[in-house]
């Protein structure tokens, strides 16, 4: 028991020395931690007005593509990019720009506003949902193979069926009917949050199943034998599932 006491009544002088000689270095310490807190706090408090700035610059925005303004949208979007360029309200202004870009057929300047949240947002769910839109878009431009390498570029992770589904668009454009059918089920089956337009993925799969499962019948190439081909026209196709080729 002394021994226990006098290893303690050491340890306690050993800290107390510990402290005399570092002192000046422990008040620096905590002079500098409470200065950086306090600058820690000022600088939070400047990001938060900033940020609630740059929303309220964004909902200007939206208001105005609303109204059919792009006049004055666009202006907002060009201050809320100089004036916030790393806020994630200037990489969803983008977004909106894009959106505004694909309405009117502007899909090359659409592209490019995707590309440019897609490669240099902060925020990766921004960025995810930018590689999806630009892999429609992609889509609607006649590029269904360079959509498929967009979308192949990132994990989508909780954005797997909207990518499966964008998917399955690019191989419908590509005449691959199996595969575009695949993806559509993949989306179908990953959706549990119903992330996707469900409706329109459930007409998708209904439609290409059938034509999947219903090979196209050879042609008989002798005109005397039953069911020849007599020259007339043949009788129209099924309409072909919509593939939501529209960005969206």
């Amino acid at each position: 028991m002394d021994d226990y006491l006098l290893n303690e009544r050491e340890q306690w002088e050993a800290l107390k020395r510990w402290v005399r000689e570092n002192g000046p270095a422990i008040v620096l310490g905590v002079a500098v931690a409470a200065l950086g807190l306090g600058g820690y706090r000022w600088w939070q408090a400047r990001e938060n007005n900033a940020d609630l700035a740059a929303g309220a610059m964004y909902v200007q925005m939206e208001n105005a593509f609303a109204q059919g303004n792009r006049t004055q949208a666009f202006i907002l979007l060009g201050d809320l990019e100089r004036q916030y360029p790393s806020s994630p309200y200037a990489d969803q202004a983008k977004l909106a720009s894009a959106r505004a870009f694909v309405e009117d057929g502007e899909l090359d300047r659409a592209a490019d506003e995707l590309r440019d949240v897609m490669q240099h947002s902060g925020d990766s769910i921004l960025r995810l949902i930018a590689r999806q839109r630009l892999a429609r878009v992609q889509i609607a431009q006649h590029q269904p193979s360079q959509a498929l390498v967009t979308l192949k570029g990132a994990d989508p992770g909780a954005l797997a069926p909207q990518y499966a589904e964008a998917r399955g668009d690019a191989y419908y454009a590509m005449g691959d009917r199996s595969a575009a059918l695949a993806q559509y089920r993949l989306a179908r089956a990953t959706d549990v949050g119903g992330e996707t337009d469900t409706g329109l993925l459930d007409l998708k799969i209904s439609d290409l199943a059938a034509e999947v499962a219903t090979p196209a019948a050879p042609q008989n190439t002798n005109p005397s034998a039953p069911g020849a081909k007599t020259g007339k026209p043949s009788a129209p196709q099924a309409a072909a599932p919509a593939a939501g080729t529209h960005p969206r």
